[in-house]
């Protein structure tokens, strides 16, 4: 076998290669990295959005999507009166009924964004466990409170959603007056406004869905209690099976990231064999030689793919310094909220094995040709 350092040594032979194959990999890495922090992050804020003890009542037909459906407000008394074992606080029935929203919300800085709004009374945090006020308190009419990651579904400063800030809706002002955290859940990039204050903008007399907390009772219990109220249209979803079905709708958009970096990752594995190519078919004397002298073609073939190696896993390195610097924690908005992108181990190791099968089997087709030929005819081609 040849020593090691023949192959680190080869390396810096031809620093623009190095250099082009570094480049390349970590491109490569890099993109592969991104596309898998992406989905994963986009599938993890939507798995933990919903929670299994919680059962939405939208209007039938209306199961896609809580921005399109209609519950009338009767509903919401008639479902705490009649369906047992919900959940419960002081008395008070784990049961909110709500009205989502989107709309373009202006800042103070001017800026106009589309915005998520949740109309809501105070009984909503019996129900969204998760929520935490962590500054101010509850709105109430003419005031907001803002999930602490709104400030990236509206692309402004966070200062702009602070406390004392005014937004606003309309021909309407609101002052923010509390920030909360709904730790990994699309809530944290919301806007909750009073449930009255939003009805009356928007001109709605009907809610777009009730959200219960079961504690005894289970989901046939609510959804026998929609079979009695046939006049009141309602269907019933478990919350967590809401945001699946959420997940399964924005697969497209997963597999268009997965195409693009592929199209990417291709063009740039083609450029790396073709300067591989050339790189070793001007070693083909060099390999003949070094043949000629006892190294077999195993041990040659070998070395080859260490130095190889050794730059794809330099690239990988490259991309994962740029990636935790550029990537790791980045916030991204989508239509329903935000989520972060994680280095998770998961990510971290798809990285790697993408940086070692580059420097192996990238590497396989010009290593062969390069100790294909003869060795009589190697020695002669210089």
């Amino acid at each position: 076998m040849l020593p090691f350092s023949y192959a680190l040594r080869n390396l810096f032979r031809d620093p623009a290669r190095l250099a082009q194959t570094v480049g390349g990999s970590a491109l490569v890495v890099l993109l592969l990295v991104a596309a898998v922090a992406l989905n994963q992050g986009m599938d993890r804020v939507l798995a933990t959005s919903g929670s299994s003890k919680n059962v939405i009542l939208m209007g039938k037909g209306s199961e896609e999507s809580i921005e399109r459906s209609e519950v009338h407000l009767e509903a919401e008394a008639a479902a705490a009166t009649s369906i047992r074992g919900l959940d419960s606080q002081l008395g008070v029935s784990a049961i909110s009924g709500e009205i989502f929203y989107q709309a373009p919300l202006e800042t103070e800085s001017g800026n106009v964004e589309q915005a998520l709004f949740r109309g809501v009374l105070e009984s909503a945090l019996l129900v969204h466990s998760t929520v935490r006020v962590l500054e101010g308190r509850f709105p109430q009419s003419g005031e907001v409170m803002v999930g602490h990651l709104a400030h990236r579904k509206l692309g402004v400063d966070a200062e702009q959603t602070a406390i004392g800030k005014i937004l606003k809706f309309e021909d309407a002002s609101f002052t923010i007056v509390g920030i909360f955290e709904a730790p990994s859940t699309v809530l944290e990039s919301e806007i909750w406004f009073d449930r009255n204050d939003l009805a009356a903008i928007t001109q709605r007399d009907t809610l777009s869905s009730i959200t219960l907390r079961m504690d005894s009772a289970e989901f046939d219990d609510v959804e026998i209690f929609t079979f009695q109220r046939n006049d009141l249209e309602l269907s019933a979803i478990r919350e967590d099976s809401y945001y699946e079905k959420l997940s399964i709708f924005y697969k497209p958009i997963k597999m268009m990231t997965w195409v693009t970096a592929a199209l990417v990752a291709a063009g740039a594995v083609f450029g790396g064999l073709n300067t591989l190519y050339a790189a070793f078919a001007a070693r083909v004397t060099e390999m003949a030689t070094l043949q000629s002298i006892g190294f077999t073609r195993g041990a040659l073939f070998v070395s080859l793919i260490q130095e190889s190696l050794l730059a794809t896993l330099t690239g990988t390195l490259v991309a994962f310094v740029t990636a935790y610097f550029l990537l790791d924690g980045l916030t991204i908005p989508f239509s329903v909220g935000t989520f972060s992108l994680t280095l998770t181990p998961m990510v971290i190791g798809v990285g790697l094995v993408a940086g070692f099968l580059l420097g192996t089997l990238g590497t396989l087709p010009p290593a062969f040709r390069c100790l294909a030929p003869a060795l009589p005819s190697a020695l002669r081609s210089h």
